[in-house]
């Protein structure tokens, strides 16, 4: 695939993402989750403790500083969605940028060899 079809998908990829994430996280159900399911049907959901260290900024999938419910929980989704796209493609372009740096320096060695004309 063209680097330029790449990118163009990627585009599309994220643009739907983002407004996925903006307008229907808000409709998201109340009902517990997967994991807090498992914790209350197994009895240890109670046992839970606020960490001192590290304090969540997605607690409940909402930002805690905004009193509007909808609009909290959308910016949440949409801020978690901005990481891991950001996440992704750093992860991705590490490989990318290695190859480069390695082309880089073959590169220069390779300019050093050549003996300038007289």
């Amino acid at each position: 695939m063209k680097k330029a079809s790449t990118k163009l998908l990627i585009s599309i990829f994220f643009s739907l993402s983002l407004l996925i994430s903006f307008f229907l996280s808000p409709f998201a159900s109340s009902l517990p989750d997967g994991l807090e399911k498992v914790a209350i049907t197994k009895g240890f959901a109670n046992k839970e403790t606020n960490n001192k260290i590290f304090k969540s900024p997605f607690a409940d999938y909402s930002f805690p500083f905004i009193k509007n419910q909808k609009i909290s929980t959308a910016l949440a989704g949409l801020t978690g969605t901005i990481i891991v796209f950001s996440g992704t493609l750093i992860l991705l372009g590490l490989p990318n940028l290695k190859n480069r740096k390695k082309g880089m320096v073959q590169s220069i060695k390779s300019t050093k060899s050549i003996k300038p004309r007289k």
